[in-house]
């Protein structure tokens, strides 16, 4: 039974970066709660694996492949998403890539990639759709950010200023396209994703949050289909953390 704060049948939405990690845990969770999806990114198989999952628990779904940070790709990934769906109620900007590399040695193609795929692309595929959401029904778009946007972090500055600027846009997108549309920011901190096969034994096991730990992939779930959900209809232009208590300011 669905629960009915969260009750999201007959919702359409839209999630980048929707076959793993953060990204297919929202999409598995959106399904179960009624929703239909779109799961894109750049690898098409992965994201058909997805949508099998999400057909077998009586849901519709598209996969679509798309590298996130391209206009024209993004475009395209949208006529086909209101072509198959005719709208998208929810989008979820989750697409993203945080490489570790020490600042003096970032060249120009590796911070064109990390703002183009962190900034660039979220910002067209949000402005778009959210023109197309005010000049409808309305909806709600989140912003999956993270806590390098908000705390200093060292040899990952282009990722931490693309995700400060994505948290902007969230702000500035909620006041233009307001009060049809909701645009909010998802704040992740550390989570067992992928990325942490790449972690020492310890950065897998401790963090420096007041939880003590890093966040297990299912532990965003709820904070997603909050935001998602029409029963947040008062919450706009906000900000939710979900990382375990980091000591950075609000």
């Amino acid at each position: 039974m669905v629960d009915k704060l969260f009750d999201l049948t007959g919702k359409v939405i839209l999630v980048t970066g929707g076959s793993r990690g953060l990204g297919q845990q929202m999409v598995r969770a959106y399904a179960e709660h009624g929703a239909d999806v779109i799961i894109a990114s750049r690898k098409i198989e992965n994201c058909e694996a997805m949508a099998e999952e999400v057909r077998a628990m009586g849901r519709r779904a598209m996969a679509y492949g798309v590298h996130a940070a391209k206009w024209p790709e993004i475009d395209a990934l949208i006529e086909a998403a209101y072509k198959e769906f005719g709208r998208i109620d929810v989008l979820v900007n989750n697409a993203g890539m945080s490489p570790k590399v020490p600042s003096h040695e970032v060249t120009e193609a590796l911070f064109d990639s990390v703002v183009g795929l962190n900034f660039k692309g979220p910002f067209r595929l949000a402005s778009q759709i959210a023109k197309r959401m005010y000049d409808g029904d309305g909806g709600s778009i989140i912003n999956v950010s993270s806590s390098g946007a908000i705390m200093p972090l060292p040899e990952t500055i282009p990722y931490g200023s693309a995700k400060a600027a994505l948290n902007a846009m969230t702000n500035s997108l909620a006041q233009e396209y307001g009060p049809k549309v909701r645009v909010n920011t998802l704040s992740a901190g550390p989570f067992l994703t992928d990325i942490a096969k790449a972690w020492s034994a310890e950065q897998r096991e401790t963090a420096k949050n007041a939880v003590g730990r890093p966040g297990l992939p299912e532990e965003v779930i709820t904070a997603a289909l909050f935001l998602a959900s029409p029963k947040s209809s008062y919450v706009n232009s906000a900000l939710i953390r979900v990382d375990g208590g980091l000591p950075i300011g609000p």
